[in-house]
């Protein structure tokens, strides 16, 4: 008697196989929904491009930073570029939860977590392209780190973490926004939040209200340590307040995606 194959079955509902591979086709959902926006793919990608050379050709020679401006202001350019990428994902989810697609996603079995978790994995795979097209110009332009492997290991690992938590809290945004227009302002706050840290200046250079917000905020700590990495210099306390600050805003964040998804779609 021929030997008889049992066919394959399916993920049982709930499983974390079945999560997973709900995340995955909701990631590559979003990514494929970016490709269609070319505007705003556009923009991603170049603004940050944009910025670094306005500074380094513009203002660059006027600012003293003690170091050539552009090994200076890579850092930021860095965390600018993610920050803003990060904060496409409330725009993504606002369109989800207007536009009556989260039913859709619940017939399938597909759940909130699912949802949520793939618009975070599309951001980070749309923040890498970014980074890598900002560090590409940046060589071209005369930036030279003194990072070893091991150092650039760790900038990944700050750049994914900062990526992550500000996707996470992004997402908690869009599902707070009632429109794609309105989940859209909050892309113009994370934009702006590295000018008043040690992006493109030095804090000490400014006034001296502003010390403690730019001396404190976590974009600042961010940069601190990703500069101290690709320059070889002592991180002190940054990287510890950096990997901090991206922990708990992830906690965070993702605590309160979870509750506001539940709200809405209750």
């Amino acid at each position: 008697m021929p030997e008889t194959v049992a066919a394959p079955r399916a993920a049982a509902p709930g499983s974390p196989l079945r999560g997973s591979v709900n995340v995955l086709t909701m990631a590559a959902r979003s990514v494929r929904l970016s490709a269609r926006n070319l505007d705003a793919l556009l923009i991603s990608l170049a603004l940050p491009v944009m910025l670094m050379l306005i500074f380094v050709y513009l203002f660059g020679g006027a600012i003293d930073t003690g170091t050539a401006y552009v090994t200076y202001v890579v850092p930021g350019v860095l965390v600018l570029c993610a920050g803003y990428g990060a904060a496409n994902t409330a725009v993504g989810v606002a369109a989800d939860m207007t536009e009556g697609v989260i039913d859709r996603f619940r017939s399938l079995d597909v759940g909130g977590t699912s949802v949520l978790a793939g618009h975070v994995v599309a951001s980070a795979a749309r923040n890498a392209a970014a980074t890598a097209a900002v560090l590409a110009v940046a060589f071209l332009i005369g930036f030279r780190p003194a990072a070893d492997a091991a150092a650039w290991a760790a900038v990944v690992g700050v750049l994914a973490a900062y990526v992550l938590a500000f996707s996470w809290l992004s997402a908690a945004v869009g599902l707070l926004a009632r429109s794609p227009e309105a989940a859209s302002g909050f892309t113009f706050f994370v934009l702006f939040l590295p000018y008043p840290s040690s992006a493109f200046v030095r804090v000490d250079s400014m006034p001296d209200w502003l010390h403690g917000f730019a001396d404190n905020q976590p974009v600042t700590h961010v940069i601190e340590a990703l500069r101290a990495l690709l320059l070889d210099r002592p991180a002190g306390d940054a990287l510890w307040w950096a990997l901090a600050w991206c922990a708990g805003l992830s906690v965070v964040s993702i605590a309160a995606s979870a509750f506001l998804f539940r709200r809405r779609t209750a």
